[in-house]
Parts: structure tokens; sequence; C-alpha cells
């Protein structure tokens, strides 16, 4: 068993390994950073926060989501070694809100907005590697933005490409297809060779070939721009050049507390978001500790902050692909951090060789895994009460981010709960009884501001002469409108000659 666990975690973890890559030089890129500050966020996020992780198949890393605001930081403070240290004190923040237990915040999130944001990052990981996938590679890798930092946004980005594609790239995004689809047929997983080479490895050792064949040949030539760019580290000394140390004088001045607290609040949420989604693909169904993880985060942070790397978070992209990839324990994350800092330091000449267009594929592929139809068709077997919180995340998210399309779709579901306790909070029915009508209104538990327009409602149903009985017995508080109604409906009742009877209830 420890064999066969093995062999299943070394292959999750050159697959999340070959997702990691791009994705963090990518957002370091975004971000206008060092790109060894990706590679190093990595690797913290992939070795210190899984150690005290709370999760057993959650992949930390620099999140897109925290792009606009390490941007934005950067340009407050000055530098980025001034952000730096925000970091490291936006993770002793995380640290606190693991004490203060603060990681139940997540299990409020409904499943269909869950749901919607797992296909929705599966389309804009689908939408926005188009473009790479045909050798248009203006926008950075990792980018998941609707509005690009290069001025174009998801959907312009797709028309521009048809005028800048390289048919090198073309060629190899094919291949790579051809080859990531075979490795999903039943041939290759039951052969004893095939089956312990990762698909997503041999497409990039068939990127670097092509790569390499296409060189003598104008038109199929695939140059540097097309290629994973990878910081330059040959010695010792040029490792200690990339690694930037944070600045502490800004220390005093309360916009640094500022951006440590919304640091520490949004690296939160949306580690609280990727470990629920985490455990929704988990096929073992496990339940992670959201407490332990933002504790552990809060330690990745700190380091990652005096080591010079980017801020982490739990990242859905590369933990839904360790988990697709077959993983068993957590040494998948483990290996996936060591092969990052190992192969920038010691094959970076082998990496330079990689086509963007092959680690395209195997993100698209990635995204499909995501965003399944078959997702969307049992949203709408469930009803439109699960369908439109979903739909609306999707929706939101493609238009702007993951945590504003997450919100969106807490607010429709909020709304979709509001509707339904106004509408069957109240029993009421009605009778004739000696050629008189009865009217019967119980009261539930707990009468809200919002339960007052149905109670509008409902007084104007009750005909003259009639007579109504409202029940009391199992009431325990009630909002001052929703009294304030009841009070007048009774003032107003002589007029129409309508009977009203309190039954343990007082206004």
């Amino acid at each position: 068993m420890f064999q066969k666990n093995m062999l299943a975690d070394f292959r999750s973890g050159i697959v999340v390994f070959l997702v990691a890559l791009p994705l963090c030089l990518g957002i370091a890129m975004s971000c206008g950073v060092p790109l060894f500050s990706g590679i190093v966020a990595g690797v913290v996020g992939g070795v210190l926060v899984t150690a005290f992780s709370g999760s057993k198949f959650s992949v930390s890393g620099p999140a897109a989501g925290l792009t606009a605001i390490v941007i934005t930081s950067i340009v407050q403070l000055g530098s980025y070694e001034a952000f730096l240290a925000a970091v490291i004190f936006a993770g002793v923040l995380q640290i606190i809100l693991g004490i203060l237990k603060a990681g139940s915040i997540g299990n409020y999130i409904p499943n269909a907005v869950i749901k919607g944001m797992l296909a929705g990052i599966g389309i804009i990981l689908i939408i926005k590697q188009i473009p790479h996938l045909f050798g248009y590679d203006k926008d950075p890798e990792g980018d998941e933005q609707f509005i690009q930092i290069d001025g174009e946004n998801s959907f312009t980005e797709l028309v521009h490409m048809v005028n800048f594609v390289t048919v090198g790239a073309v060629i190899i995004g094919i291949v790579s297809f051809l080859i990531l689809l075979m490795a999903e047929k039943p041939f290759y997983k039951k052969d004893k060779i095939l089956s312990t080479i990762p698909g997503p490895l041999l497409v990039v050792i068939f990127g670097v070939l092509l790569t390499i064949a296409f060189k003598g040949y104008p038109l199929l030539s695939i140059d540097a721009q097309h290629l994973v760019n990878l910081p330059t580290i040959s010695s010792f000394e040029d490792l200690n050049n990339n690694l930037v140390s944070p600045d502490f004088s800004f220390i005093t001045q309360s916009k640094f507390w500022v951006i440590a607290f919304t640091l520490a609040v949004v690296a939160s949420l949306e580690t609280l978001l990727g470990i629920e989604a985490v455990d929704k693909l988990d096929p073992e169904k496990n339940e992670s500790n959201t407490n332990k993880e933002l504790f552990a985060q809060g330690i990745g942070n700190i380091f990652c902050g005096a080591l010079g790397g980017l801020p982490v978070t739990s990242v859905i992209v590369r933990s839904s692909a360790n988990i697709n990839a077959g993983a068993k324990t957590k040494a998948s994350v483990v290996l996936h951090a060591v092969l990052l800092l190992i192969s920038v330091v010691l094959l970076p000449d082998l990496l330079a060789l990689i086509p963007n267009a092959c680690l395209a594929a195997i993100l698209i592929m990635t995204g499909f895994k995501l965003t399944k139809w078959s997702i969307f068709k049992e949203q709408w077997k469930f009803g439109y009460e699960q369908f439109v919180p979903f739909v609306t995340t999707v929706v939101v998210m493609l238009v702007t981010d993951l945590l504003k399309g997450v919100c969106a779709g807490v607010v429709v579901s909020i709304v979709f709960i509001i509707r339904d306790n106004i509408k069957f909070s109240f029993e009421c029915s009605k009778e004739i009884i000696n050629d008189k009508q009865y009217y019967l209104l119980k009261l539930p538990q707990q009468v809200t501001y919002f339960n007052k327009g149905y109670l509008i409602n409902f007084f104007k149903t009750v005909d003259e002469n009639s007579k109504v009985i409202i029940d009391g017995s199992i009431n325990r508080s009630i909002n001052r409108d929703s009294n304030d109604v009841i009070k007048d409906f009774i003032a107003n009742s002589k007029k129409k000659n309508i009977d009203v009877e309190l039954f343990k209830f007082e206004i």
C-alpha cells in the first residue's frame, strides 16, 4: 500500500509542478515583482503550509485573486520590500484568526455558490489559456482578471489572438491535447509502463522535442517569448540576489496596517473558499480543519514576507489538479514544491525550452474537469433556487473576479432564503362557520422586519364581517415594524366589522 501511494503521489506531484510552474511565474509577472518571488511563494506554500495544513489535498501558493491588492499595495507603500513587511503582519493576523476559530465562516457559503465558483474558475482557465495555446502570450499566465494588465479583457483577447497565431505553437497545442486525451483512455491507465508516466509530463517532453525540432524552420520556429520565462539563477550568489528582504520603515503609518489587515482578510477568505472547494472535489470526502488551515496560511505568509515571496492562499486550480492526478497523501504537494525549487535552480536551460502552448493545453484540460456540463445539469435539476445563485456566481466571476462572484452568489442565495422565510414562516387558514368567515394566523417563533410585507398583504385579504384569530402560542419575539402592522389592523378592524381575537399574544 505504501509503495502504491508513493507512486500515486509522485505522479501527482509532477502534474501539480507542471501546473504550478507557469502560474507562479505568471502571477509574479502580473504583479510586476521579481519572477523568483512567485517560486518562493510556491515552495513555501508547498512545504511549510502543507506541514501545518488541515487539508489533505490542498495546494497553497501565489494566488491570482490577490494580484490587484499586491499591485495597489506596492504603489501605496512605494516598494515591494515595504509590501513584504505587510505580508508578514498579515500572516500574524491570520494566525490570530485561526486561534479565534474564524475558519467556521467557510461553513456558511452555500453549496450552489461553491459549485459555481469551481465552474467559473474552469471557464476562466479555458478562456485565459486559449490565446497561449495559439501562441499569443501578451497577457501573463495566471492573470484571472476580466480587465487584463495589457488593457484588453478576457473576450477581446480572443479576438486579437487571431492576428498573432504562431503555427508552431498551434501544432504543439494539438499534439498536447491528443496526448492528454490518450492518457485518459483505459489502455493507457492499465499499461504497466505507460500508467507510470503522467500525461502532462509526456506533453512537456513532446513539447520540448518539437520546440527543438522546429528551430530550423522559420514558419514553425517558437520564439523565446512563447517559451517559459525563468529567472536566471546559476550560482548561490544569484539565488541570494533573488531573495528580497522586507522593509519595516512604514510600520508606524496607518496605510501599512490597512494593507496588512486587508491582505489578511482577503487571503483568508480565498483560502476558506479554496478549502471548501477542495473538500467538495475530494473523492474521500475528507472535512478539512479550517481553523488549522488559517494558522498554516499565517505561518506561510510570515515566511513568504521574510524571504521575498508573494502572499499565499489555498489555490483551487493546483488543488484540483492534485486530486484529479490521483494524489493519496500530502507528499504530492511537498514534492511539487521541491521540484519547483530544484528545476529553477538546476534545470533552468531545460525548462526554458518548454513552450507555453503545451502548458496551456494542460491547464485547459484542468479547466474542463472543473466545469463539466454535468455540473450545470445537476444544478438545474435542483431547481432555480440552486441554479440562479450558481449561474450568478459563474457570470459575475467571468466579468470581475472570484471574490465578487462568490459575494454575488451569496447575496442571491440570501434573497431566496429571505423569500422562503417570508413565504413559509406563517401558518394561515380560513373556514366558514355558521355563515361567518374565520381566519387563523399562527405566528412563527421569530417575526422580523422581513415579515412585515406578508402581514400587510394577508390583512388586505381579510373580508368584512369576519373573525381573525392571531395565535402567538409559539412566538418568542416580534419586530417593532411587524407589531405595528398588527396594531394598525386591530385599530381599523372595527370599521369593517372584523372581530380580532389574540391567543397567547400581546401587542
